[in-house]
């Protein structure tokens, strides 16, 4: 799944970085390979057509895995497709006797699949049900985007607004919002969105008012920080010696989870106190990632004028040590 923090219509099903998340993965004939965020199947293809190769396919929504049988049979008996979350990637691979694997890619954010269809509750430019869960209307995995917009206090929503939508009004927004449904309880995308609108102006920048607010319910309601955090220590789990992981971020709060993830597990990140003795609870285990290259890259300006949705990536890619998984309680613990 790719998208950024705003929605754009240009180069919908178009993969952000994929000439650079292929040389990070660098693939190979007889590896294996898992595409986290399978969406349209952009970065599956792609691993595919370089390699002979297999790629598992992995995504919690059911239409991207339905919709993603051409390909399988395209790439017949190359292209396995499961419907699950990438935290749990571990386990999924085990289940069908596949781990450990080569290289793992992550696209985080929405897709622009979902997005375009209104239906899904993803857009504040299309009329739909407030909905926004990734998994779909029918998942059982938690509640949608008008339950939590018609149940949280004011409080508790103007906090999901600040911390997952880094929005700076977000208690007038929560207010509204508040004063609003006990009118009426929200029900749509365009009721949400033009309420936000009431309350803050389009900026000289040009974003629209409600792009923070949606982005926010979208993050809390799917859980995508959580899911992130177990699905690196799943690759850290399902990765074997040599292995590459590749992500791609498109905002700041995810972009940080995985730089702090690989900071800690390469060995850089900031040590305790000098001044603690050099005992097993203090000291620090064995890096188990190695960065492919310093920092984050970002996408040339050629694919940004071709694709505007490319303007916010972020990639990211570390290669397996031979160092044993770390586990709850080690030094520096987990994300």
């Amino acid at each position: 799944m790719s998208a950024g923090t705003t929605e754009r219509a240009a180069a919908p099903h178009t993969p952000v970085m994929l000439r650079e998340v292929l040389e990070a993965l660098a693939p190979r004939d007889g590896a294996i390979y898992v595409d986290g965020t399978f969406g349209a199947g952009g970065a599956a293809s792609a691993l595919l057509d370089a390699a002979d190769c297999r790629v598992w396919g992995i995504d919690r929504d059911p239409e991207a895995v339905a919709g993603g049988g051409a390909l399988v049979e395209r790439y017949a008996g190359r292209l396995t497709l499961v419907e699950g979350r990438f935290g749990d990637m571990d386990r999924l691979m085990e289940e069908h006797g596949t781990a450990p694997v080569d290289g793992i890619a992550l696209d985080l954010g929405v897709s622009s699949m979902q997005i375009d269809r209104a239906e899904r509750g993803f857009s504040f430019r299309a009329d739909g049900p407030l909905d926004m869960r990734m998994a779909g209307p029918e998942s059982a995995t938690g509640p949608s985007a008008a339950e939590v917009v018609n149940s949280l206090s004011e409080g508790e929503l103007a906090d999901v607004l600040y911390r997952y939508g880094e929005e700076r009004k977000s208690r007038p927004i929560a207010r509204a919002i508040v004063a609003a449904r006990r009118e009426r309880p929200f029900e749509r995308t365009l009721e949400l969105a033009e309420a936000v609108r009431r309350v803050i102006r389009r900026g000289p920048e040009g974003l629209d008012p409600a792009t923070r607010t949606f982005q926010a319910l979208r993050i809390y309601v799917n859980d995508e920080l959580g899911e992130l955090q177990r699905g690196l220590r799943a690759a850290e789990r399902l990765l074997r010696r040599g292995g590459h992981l590749a992500v791609i971020a498109f905002h700041s709060l995810e972009d940080r989870v995985v730089k702090e993830f690989l900071r800690e597990r390469s060995g850089s990140a900031a040590r305790g106190s000098r001044h603690l003795p050099d005992t097993p609870e203090h000291s620090r285990p064995a890096a188990t990632f190695r960065p492919l290259f310093k920092g984050a890259r970002r996408p040339e300006a050629s694919e940004i004028a071709a694709n505007p949705r490319a303007r916010s990536a972020r990639l990211r890619a570390a290669e397996r040590t031979a160092a044993p998984t770390w586990t709850d309680g080690m030094a520096g613990g987990s994300p």
